[in-house]
């Protein structure tokens, strides 16, 4: 196993400092798996269950994530912590799983897993022993990663509890958190299976900077020590990541560890330990602005059983979970980590912003105190650019739209909240009237009949030059045809996927509001993942004459581009 390599780095104890650094500062290769290109999603045992998780507990929990919209919303990877394993390994060296809390093995439990689309992990260590004192992976990296990838693993949590304490540093134990972590790297990437590596390290009380290094072994890391469930645990970790963002990006992520919406079993210990909602709907803010994992540690079952918490999560905890316009702005593909733009520990009022793929930015304005206040900056202070013709901001947890012509962006905060936007510039000019043109099809974006009244559906039809073809953008976001007369809006202002489009008196509401997009997507700005579509037209009965047009969940499809002719 590794004889030569182990050999000079066993060696380097004894070798002064500078070598032993040196060492630790040259990683074998840099981590190229790809994976986790955006955030990972998911569950983890250990706030709620600690020592106590099974595998009942994991089966209850898969099956919730899928009935409950988790795992579609994009929550998919479930892992187990510290404790699933045996106190000793088997008698080939290989780490085994206490058949009294998993009776049908790690194998089968992975498979059940797999069976409802989500993803397994597991919790191992860089040292002899892990937290709890169970077969740490030192000295086993490459027989352990290959049991790892036999059981179907698709995640691995790493820890490094013991090592920090000095009376318990032998042998390889003493040599530096980056060399053992690479060497589990190595281990993984050799197995062939994909498997996320997440570091979950106590940097604060080991003197580590995983943010440097990090992105060279892991594609996540923790960024400081354990945070408990209380709004205060919450803002030492957003105030500890928010000077790491240089060390953020696709497949490399900062983790302020889990989320707490929805742990009950802490506050049954302590009930100052528990979010509010609008603590809860900050927790999820900042997390997004943050690009970090979105890893809930609570109960997510849909009942309580003997030895559990003793609370099943609530459908208000379980709708911040389920928010997919903050979710998107966590999962999105310029993978930039946020920044503050103004925060003080001495008045408790941030504002912190994300830029995101398209030009939009995603701002926070996170109120830490004890009372609501009004949080301000501006379009520029943020990073959009000058616009004479005003900016979109999209509330996206009130789900409202609205316009700020001189890029003032301000609301009044409640206590421990978070008003977050997605800040749209407009363009400063109308755009030439003329001709969209399906992809799908080569047929243009007509209003039926060259109709004027309001509801007038909205189809494709052979291209001719009417004025109910000819529609040009504005810097408002509106599309408008009959030469400026009316507006595309979608009907009864509803943006439900499957809902009609349809000719509407131009009024500014956020159904009316469109943005074309470099790609040919049409989509709502006002909603994320909404886009003009022509309904059923990735198939030849679609293409027709005829054929409606409406708003649906933004697939990429031919029936979804439009070129302007």
């Amino acid at each position: 196993m590794r004889a030569l390599p182990r050999l000079l780095l066993s060696l380097s104890i004894a070798l002064p400092a500078l070598s032993l650094s040196l060492l630790a500062t040259t990683p074998a290769h840099a981590l190229d798996n790809g994976l986790a290109r955006t955030p990972p999603m998911g569950w983890n045992s250990w706030d709620t269950f600690g020592c106590n998780a099974n595998e009942q507990i994991v089966k209850d929990t898969a099956d919730f994530m899928v009935s409950s919209g988790m795992r579609d919303a994009g929550y998919q990877y479930l892992t187990i912590d510290d404790c699933w394993m045996s106190r000793s390994r088997d008698a080939g060296g290989n780490l085994a799983p206490d058949l009294q809390k998993y009776p049908d093995g790690l194998a089968a439990l992975a498979a059940y897993v797999h069976s409802k689309g989500l993803k397994f992990g597991v919790y191992e260590s860089p040292t002899y022993h892990t937290c709890q004192g169970f077969p740490g992976s030192l000295d086993h990296e490459q027989q352990d990663a290959r049991t790892f990838a036999s059981w179907g693993v698709d995640f691995l949590k790493y820890d490094n509890c013991l090592a920090s304490d000095p009376s318990q540093r032998v042998g390889d134990e003493r040599l530096p958190l980056q060399t053992r972590d690479g060497w589990m790297r190595d281990a993984l990437a050799a197995t062939g299976r994909p498997i996320v590596f997440s570091l979950s390290l106590q940097p604060a009380a080991q003197g580590e900077t995983p943010w440097v290094w990090g992105r060279s072994v892991a594609n996540m890391w923790r960024i400081d020590g354990d945070r408990d469930a209380s709004f205060a645990g919450l803002t030492r970790l957003i105030h500890a990541d928010l000077g790491k963002s240089q060390y953020a990006g696709p497949g490399a992520w900062n983790d302020i560890d889990m989320l707490e919406t929805g742990n009950y079993a802490s506050a049954s210990r302590d009930p100052n330990q528990r979010l509010t909602y609008d603590q809860e709907k900050s927790e999820l803010s900042a997390a997004a602005v943050l690009a970090a994992p979105l890893i809930s540690g609570a109960d997510l079952r849909t009942a309580a059983t003997a030895g559990s918490s003793g609370f099943p999560i609530s459908q208000q905890d379980l709708s911040v979970y389920l928010n997919k316009d903050v979710i998107a702005v966590d999962q999105d593909s310029l993978g930039q980590q946020g920044t503050a733009v103004t925060t003080t520990t001495t008045n408790g009022l941030d504002v912190l912003r994300r830029p995101l793929a398209g030009g939009d930015v995603a701002v926070a304005l996170l109120n830490e105190t004890s009372a609501p206040a009004t949080i301000s900056t501006t379009a520029t202070a943020v990073g959009l650019p000058a616009s004479n013709a005003g900016y979109t901001l999209n509330d996206l947890w009130a789900h409202t739209s609205s316009v700020s012509a001189d890029g003032t962006i301000s609301a009044t905060v409640p206590a421990g909240g978070t008003v977050l936007y997605r800040v749209t510039p407009h363009s400063g000019t109308t755009s030439p009237a003329q001709p969209l043109v399906s992809a799908a099809s080569g047929r243009c974006l007509d209003a039926w009949d060259n109709q004027t009244s309001p509801g007038t559906k909205i189809e494709i039809w052979d291209c001719n030059g009417g004025a109910n073809q000819e529609w040009s953008s504005t810097p408002g976001g509106d599309l408008r045809a009959y030469n400026g007369a009316r507006c595309l809006g979608a009907a009864n202002g509803t943006l439900a996927w499957g809902t009609a489009v349809v000719i509407q008196p131009c009024d500014g509401s956020a159904g009316q509001k469109w943005r074309l997009n470099s790609d040919g997507s049409i989509t709502n700005p006002t909603q994320y993942g909404i886009c003009l579509d022509v309904t059923r037209g990735n198939v030849p009965a679609g293409q027709v004459n005829g054929t409606t047009v409406e708003v649906y969940g933004c697939n990429g499809g031919a029936n979804q581009r439009w070129t302007e002719r």
